[in-house]
C-alpha cells in the first residue's frame, strides 16, 4: 500500500508516473481544458480547493526542479496574495512569462489538476527535477 498524505487514487497515479524534467500543470477552474492531456478535476465550489492548496499537498510527494507561472499574476493580484505563493514556493526556482506561451507548453505535461481557485492566472506548471 503506498504511504502518502494524498488520498485521491488519481492523483496519487499521476504523481506516481512523473519522472525526471515531466511537467505537471495546477490550474484554476476556468483553465483550457486539452483533451490530449489526462486531467484530473478536483473543483468543488469556488476557491475549493485552490493551486496553493494543492501544491502544498503534493510537495512532499513530488521532487520540484522548476515553477513557471505568468507574469501577468504578478500584475493581476495583490501584494498579499503575490506573497502567499511566494510563501508557498519558497525555496524553489520560479520563472515567470506570459500566459500565452505558459499555455503553448501546458500540451507537453503529463497531466493536469484542475483546482476551484479564483485567483486571476494563478495556474502553474511544475517541472520535475
Amino acid at each position: 500500500m503506498l504511504i502518502t498524505r494524498i488520498l485521491n487514487p488519481q492523483i496519487n497515479s499521476l504523481l506516481s508516473r512523473v519522472r525526471h524534467t515531466n511537467m505537471l500543470v495546477i490550474t484554476d477552474r476556468g483553465f483550457p481544458f486539452w483533451p490530449m492531456i489526462e486531467t484530473i478535476d478536483i473543483t468543488l465550489i469556488d476557491d475549493i480547493p485552490t493551486v496553493l492548496q494543492v501544491l502544498n499537498a503534493i510537495r512532499p510527494n513530488f521532487v520540484i526542479g522548476e515553477i513557471i507561472l505568468a507574469c501577468e499574476f504578478r500584475e493581476h493580484n495583490s501584494p498579499e496574495t503575490v506573497e502567499q505563493f511566494a510563501v508557498a514556493m519558497h525555496a524553489l526556482n520560479v520563472t515567470f512569462m506570459p500566459h500565452t506561451d505558459l499555455k503553448q507548453r501546458v500540451p507537453s505535461a503529463i497531466g493536469l489538476i484542475r483546482t476551484g481557485d479564483t485567483t486571476p492566472y494563478a495556474n502553474m506548471i511544475l517541472i520535475s527535477a
